[in-house]
């Protein structure tokens, strides 16, 4: 492999294009609001910009987070050999990918309303500030969670042109499922985090932790039924939301050791989650 084939190589880990689980748990609440907010029917326009968006965004979060995680990572056993925190990728490399990637993605933004374009600007602070806060409370997965699901409002206001109550419910699902999924993942690292001093929801709880994760689908579950009433849907979404429920239980039979590794595989079974909830809405509104 050249030079410059390594060097891309150690760009496209930067932004996690190996690893697809974060751009699809940040791509399903979207799609969600999407078809929500189109009744079904979303704009082609707006389908391939918010995807494109979300791929984006997402690599620009994970570039951010490595520089401010820099003296962070070398000590994580699952971090450590991140392209930074190894020292392939200099600091200051990874400020021009993560600038130029916010360009190109506010660029497709500059194609929506003005409405959306004003809400970009709050996800580009979020994603920007989101890995300050391990830091310096116990609760990051709370501003994850508006993190990941500020495409709702983003979609509702591209698609509409306003932002409905509808829009707030699903961005307080999002929230939920995200202190599930993402407490299973502090799971793992909770040893390594104990000793470099970074928060988390995992530690936070501590032998509670699995019944947090419980509380936090239920409450994800329980606040999308109340979308769907909300919007009028029918028996093939909630079957969706019960398949969902399934795969919530199922999550807590695989994490009840605390197997670090299962507890990351349980992360990674989130994808589901979000997928079945997904294509329950999408049945339904299309179901002759």
């Amino acid at each position: 492999m050249t030079a410059v084939a390594e060097r891309l190589a150690d760009y496209a880990r930067l932004m996690r294009l190996h690893r697809p689980i974060g751009t699809l748990l940040l791509l399903w609440p979207t799609l969600w609001a999407l078809w929500f907010a189109a009744a079904g029917v979303p704009d082609l326009k707006l389908l391939l910009v918010f995807c494109a968006g979300v791929l984006l965004m997402r690599s620009a979060g994970c570039v951010i987070n490595d520089y401010l995680d820099r003296d962070f990572d070398p000590h994580v056993a699952r971090t450590r050999a991140r392209p930074i925190g190894a020292g392939r990728v200099q600091p200051r490399e990874a400020l021009v990918l993560f600038a130029s990637l916010c360009l190109v993605a506010f660029a497709l933004v500059l194609t929506l309303n003005r409405y959306a374009i004003a809400l970009s600007f709050v996800a580009v602070f979020l994603a920007v500030s989101y890995p300050l806060f391990k830091r310096w409370t116990h609760l990051p997965q709370i501003y994850l969670g508006v993190t990941f699901g500020w495409g709702i409002p983003m979609a509702f206001a591209a698609q509409t042109n306003s932002l409905p109550s509808l829009a707030w419910w699903l961005l307080a699902a999002n929230i939920s499922w995200v202190l599930a999924y993402d407490t299973a993942y502090a799971m793992a690292d909770r040893a390594d985090d104990l000793k470099i001093g970074v928060k988390s929801t995992a530690i936070l709880f501590g032998d509670c932790d699995r019944l947090f994760i419980g509380l936090f689908h239920f409450g994800a579950l329980a606040l999308l039924a109340a979308a769907g009433f909300m919007a009028g849907r029918g028996i093939l979404y909630d079957a969706g939301l019960v398949i969902a429920a399934g795969i919530a239980v199922q999550q807590q039979l695989a994490i009840r050791d605390r197997d670090p590794q299962a507890c990351f595989r349980v992360f990674l079974e989130n994808n589901r989650f979000g997928a079945v909830v997904f294509v329950g809405l999408v049945l339904d509104y299309h179901a002759l």
